[in-house]
């Protein structure tokens, strides 16, 4: 197939009005995506986009666009979308604006996510479906395995995907009829108020959830009352992760865990830079029991070989739309299969839960196999502007069934949120600079 165009998007949405998505390290985010859409030459249409929190999104956006010279105008094998992800990751001159980090790696990942909707559209499968339908050999073939090879080869990528693939058709049928595990984030924004916070935390155990996640990091005091509160309201048998969102440095996020150890804190996610491999490892022995959980901000499949190399995170947090798009979130699936270590999505973001939901329920069918301990992020916003928007029953993600990555936007929220031109800009109250 012919890309006959690829058109990019700065799309923006006023989250911070409300402090949705507030963190000790992002007091204000505006939830946000350089978009892009990928133009077939029979009117067949891809969309992706990489994740951001307002400004700089710009960025992303001229990162993907200088990836345009490689896509528009080019033919993409839809049958080898390993090799083209490898074309875009291995271009000289880009690549050395990382390499594999930062915004033209996020861009990357955007574009790869963009081929892979269009390939699950023209194959009329969702895209979880499309890769658990793929053979060890090709789910192997779609990985970059430079600088991977010590810890997995490709030869030990296949037994492990052979020995998956006998129960590949019972969990499928599984995942149909009763979904995948999800805990929530929506009660844990760090700028609601605790009566919000109550609230918010009893709807989520009433809606089936068994996990609620807080956001911590800004004030010891207020992070034990705050827990406090979280406690109280949900009982002792629902869990409660934290996320300090790396406000701490090593010994800060050893003391300030083992304090907030009085309400049962189920793991501390991201309690240092995302870059310290040994940190983490150091954090992980120190407050044992309570687990240590990263991804969203590791930046490719190196670093996460790493982590899990040095022993350092008990939960893997992949996202969607950090690293390398699909090929690249493959790999990291079959590392955390092959160490043993769960993987627990990250999803809190615009469009997020979209569409990790196809590779946490891929792993499920044909890598891991495995539901224990494991469950996708939820946030209760933004889903209303997607065509095929996230559904949650029982505290469970159902399993999308429209052929994509459900990623696509819908027209006119695409129009209304565009920055500065949409609509939602031009109102005072949420104008930015």
């Amino acid at each position: 197939m012919k890309i006959t165009a690829m058109d990019s998007y700065d799309v923006r949405f006023p989250t911070s009005k409300e402090l949705d998505g507030s963190d000790a390290m992002n007091p204000d985010p505006d939830y946000s995506a350089a978009y892009v859409v990928l133009r077939g030459e029979g009117g067949e249409e891809g969309h992706g986009f990489c994740f951001t929190i307002g400004r700089g999104t710009e960025v992303c956006v001229a990162a993907l666009n200088a990836y345009a010279p490689l896509v528009a105008g080019r033919d993409l094998d839809l049958g080898d979308l390993g090799e083209f992800a490898r074309r875009l990751l291995h271009d000289s001159q880009l690549r050395w604006l990382g390499p594999e980090k930062g915004a033209v790696h996020m861009a990357a990942g955007a574009i790869i996510n963009a081929a892979f909707d269009l390939a699950g559209k023209v194959a009329g499968k969702p895209v979880w479906k499309l890769l658990a339908d793929l053979t060890p050999e090709q789910i192997t073939d779609l990985a970059d395995w430079r600088y991977l090879t010590d810890a997995l080869t490709p030869a030990a990528a296949v037994d492990l995907l052979r020995a998956a693939e006998g129960g590949r058709a019972g969990r499928e049928s599984l995942l149909r009829d009763t979904g995948y595990p999800a805990y929530t984030t929506t009660p844990g924004w760090l700028g609601y108020s605790d009566e919000k916070l109550a609230r918010l935390a009893r709807e989520a155990v009433a809606a089936g959830f068994t996990q609620i996640k807080l956001k911590v990091g800004s004030d010891l005091t207020e992070d034990l009352r705050r827990m406090r509160v979280a406690r109280e309201t949900v009982g002792p048998g629902i869990r409660i992760a934290i996320d300090a969102n790396q406000r701490w440095d090593v010994a800060a996020a050893i003391d300030w865990v083992n304090a907030l150890r009085p309400y049962d804190p189920y793991w501390i996610e991201e309690p240092t830079s995302p870059d310290d491999i040994l940190g983490h490892a150091a954090i992980r022995r120190a407050v044992s029991p309570v687990l240590v959980a990263t991804g969203e901000h590791v930046h490719n499949r190196v670093m996460f070989k790493q982590l899990l190399q040095a022993g350092a995170i008990d939960v893997l947090q992949l996202d969607a739309c950090r690293v390398a798009g699909v090929t690249e979130n493959v790999a990291i699936l079959l590392l955390a299969a092959a160490f043993g270590v769960p993987v627990c999505p990250h999803a809190g973001g615009v469009g997020l839960c979209e569409v990790v939901q196809h590779l946490a329920m891929f792993d499920y069918v044909a890598v891991s196999g495995s539901l224990e301990n494991r469950s996708i992020e939820y946030i209760d916003h933004l889903h209303e502007h997607f065509t095929d928007p996230v559904r949650i029953v029982n505290g469970r993600y159902s399993a999308p069934t429209a052929p994509g990555m459900s990623a696509q936007m819908r027209p006119g929220s695409l129009a209304d949120h565009r920055y500065p031109g949409g609509i939602v800009w031009q109102t005072p109250a949420v104008r930015r600079p």
